[in-house]
């Protein structure tokens, strides 16, 4: 898994990429296919480095600020946003290992940077496992904000004995130590295919939970509103309710910048040599830009819809803003 150069931005390479384009899963013969591709006129889009460092910048100071503002505001330490938490570290991760692969990329390409291969191929295993930690952890913890909507909705007066503080720190623990795992095993075995099917099916199967609590949450919420009402607890639900469509707009982010990816993964299973296909793995820069911008919009969604983190979030600004005057 040695970390070439240009690898996370050179359009040529036809392979798939775990982490920000260094690994390769699968790699293609140039050659052979040259003739392919310029016959079906691939239509190619071109990324530059300034783009993918600029954007893992503001996605980075952007979770940051996420994570400092729960930390900070004690009316935002609940089980829900300890999760939303976990997920800005999650995206993060994204943030920090582009930041730090295009910035070494960088310096490389304007020989300001010679490293032994040895060094660049532990730096690409350490970026490989943080992506694959960030797509691993990602997924389940939407999954698990996704339950504790369910609970808190169905399960409005009991929530507070089932999701305790102390249970939503071991799901936090178990998550993480799973992810770390999981992308340790995913780069020792990065040339098995069962690496990709692993990953979509655990994509799928998210998917599919998901997409059973909300299918339950939203045709049964009404019902469900007239009996808390009946306990005078109608804000919570109204609270509950905004919780579960927040988590529905994440979700559907998520699924809108890394649904190429996966495609591109499922391609890479079914159709490898296939001249379509690699034309569509030719932009696959422009799926590592979608991923990137998952990280930068999550944060933007929590402060959208959650006034008491917006607030914390202008007085963080605020505060910094006056600390550099």
């Amino acid at each position: 898994m040695e970390m070439t150069n240009g690898s996370l931005h050179n359009p040529h390479l036809l392979h798939v990429e775990l982490s920000s384009g260094n690994d390769e899963l699968v790699e293609k013969d140039a050659n052979s296919t040259g003739a392919e591709r310029h016959s079906l006129d691939c239509v190619q889009i071109l990324i530059p480095q300034e783009l993918f460092l600029t954007l893992g910048l503001i996605s980075l100071v952007e979770n940051i600020l996420v994570i400092l503002a729960i930390i900070k505001n004690r009316n935002l330490h609940s089980p829900m946003y300890y999760f939303i938490c976990c997920l800005a570290v999650s995206d993060m991760l994204v943030s920090v290992s582009n930041v730090v692969e295009t910035v070494f990329m960088l310096l490389h390409d304007n020989g300001l940077l010679d490293l032994h291969p040895g060094m660049l191929r532990h730096l690409d295993n350490v970026i490989d496992m943080m992506i694959c930690s960030s797509v691993v952890s990602s997924l389940s913890f939407l999954c698990t904000i996704a339950a504790d909507r369910y609970i808190t909705i169905f399960y409005a007066l009991r929530y507070h004995s089932i999701m305790t503080t102390q249970r939503a720190v071991t799901i936090i623990a178990v998550v993480w130590l799973a992810s770390i795992t999981s992308s340790i095993l995913f780069i020792v075995y990065h040339t098995d295919n069962a690496v990709i099917v692993c990953l979509v099916t655990f994509f799928c199967t998210t998917l599919v939970f998901n997409a059973v609590l909300y299918l339950h949450m939203f045709l049964l919420a009404h019902v469900h509103s007239r009996r808390i009402t009946a306990f005078n607890k109608s804000r919570r639900q109204s609270t509950s309710m905004k919780g579960a469509i927040t988590l529905t707009i994440l979700l559907g982010v998520f699924i809108i910048c890394w649904g190429p990816f996966f495609l591109h993964l499922i391609l890479i299973l079914t159709c490898p040599t296939s001249s379509f296909c690699n034309c569509f793995f030719q932009n696959f820069n422009l799926f590592l830009i979608l991923i990137i911008c998952n990280s930068l919009i999550d944060p933007l969604i929590y402060a959208y819809r959650s006034q008491e983190l917006r607030k914390t979030l202008q007085e963080l600004v605020l505060c910094s803003w006056c600390l550099g005057m």
